[in-house]
Formats: C-alpha cells, structure tokens, sequence
C-alpha cells in the first residue's frame, strides 16, 4: 500500500510480546537524519512489544548497500531470533540510486531465505530528502516502527512453527 494512504506507526491488530525475543538492529550512516529517527522508531516499537534493553543490539555500517552484510554478521556471529535493517536512499542525478535499492533489497532477501532468520526491511527510497523525513517520524510516521513491528510479527510467526523440540520456547509465549 502507499505510504501516502497510511501512517507507518499505526499498528493494525494486536502485536505478540516481545519479551523474550533478541533482536540486532543494523543502521547505515547515510543520511544520519533519517536514519537516526528510524532508529528511534524501532528501538520504541520494540520496547514498547516488551523486548529488554539488553535484547536490542544495534551496529552501524557505512551506507545502505552494506546492510544486508551487516545483517548477516548478526545471524552468523550472535544469537538474535531477528534482525531489522534501517537506511535511506535518496534518488539523485545518477543511476546509482537503482543498484543500491536493487542490491539492498535482492542481499535482504537471499539472506532471510539462506539463513532462514526473519530480517525486518526498513529501507526508505525516495525522490527527496522531505518524503525521506515523512516517512522517519514525519506526516507519515516512522517507517523504523513498521520494520519492528515486522519484526516482532515474524520472530512470533517462526516461534509458532517451529518443530517439537522447541515446545519449551512456544509455551513463553
């Protein structure tokens, strides 16, 4: 749906409690302004699911093309259930603006598929620095909110399928 028709913070149904779930969150220093306040958003939506302080591990990498790395250094190197990436990719005058999105977004996916770990995509693309802002705490709410929640909803969702041998971890819940 477009974001013009809806609020990014608002939060459709009830949300599972976060209270025993782990997540790293990782941030690209591009655009510090808006990612920044993606950051904000998550870390808020995440605390206000339930989830402990020391359950939110946060890294930065450098721009938006590296976080799908940097997400996979997360579920190779610790123990989170999820993990949420968060940037900003303004379009300029150059093409460059399509392979970042592109590789941003084709490196997220292999990753959720290869490591079988729900990876939140918090990734904003748009025309100009104002739409960015709308959308990072704006008119149109906080698109950092909307990845936690994403991820909240998936961590719960493999939680509930997981086979037998994780009985134990579904009862938490």
């Amino acid at each position: 749906m477009a974001t013009i028709h809806k609020n990014l913070s608002q939060i459709d149904g009830a949300l599972p409690s976060a209270q025993d779930m782990k997540f790293g969150i990782v941030v690209s220093e591009w655009n510090p302004r808006v990612t920044g306040a993606l950051l904000e958003g998550a870390v808020s939506t995440l605390r206000k699911a339930g989830c402990e302080e020391h359950n939110i591990l946060i890294k930065q990498v450098p721009g938006t093309f590296e976080l799908a790395l940097g997400a996979q250094y997360f579920a190779e190197y610790t123990d989170v259930d999820g993990v949420i990436v968060l940037g900003c990719v303004i379009q300029g005058e150059t093409r460059h603006f399509d392979y970042v999105c592109q590789g941003v977004t084709q490196g997220v996916t292999q990753l959720m598929l290869s490591w079988n770990m729900p990876v939140a995509f918090g990734v904003l693309t748009t025309d100009n620095l104002q739409q960015a802002l709308d959308r990072a705490g704006g008119k149109y709410g906080n698109k950092g909110d909307e990845a936690a929640v994403a991820a909240i909803r998936m961590v719960a969702l493999q939680i509930e399928m997981e086979p037998e041998e994780s009985e134990d971890r579904k009862k938490i819940n």
